[in-house]
């Protein structure tokens, strides 16, 4: 099929490892970055908490 099985091993080794590379890089920087304060789970503002209001 491959005329060389270990060259091509070796490649798609390499390969994945460049992507695992890549994503934890991508990862890092993601956590590096920090997040707008006043904003709530999924990225919704946060509504200010009123004392005398009553919801139905």
């Amino acid at each position: 099929m491959f005329g060389n099985d270990v060259d091509f091993l070796l490649t798609l080794h390499r390969t994945h490892a460049a992507e695992l590379r890549a994503e934890a890089a991508a990862d890092r920087l993601a956590r590096s970055v920090s997040r707008p304060a006043g904003r709530g789970w999924l990225g919704r503002r946060r509504q200010p908490g009123r004392t005398g209001d009553a919801r139905r």
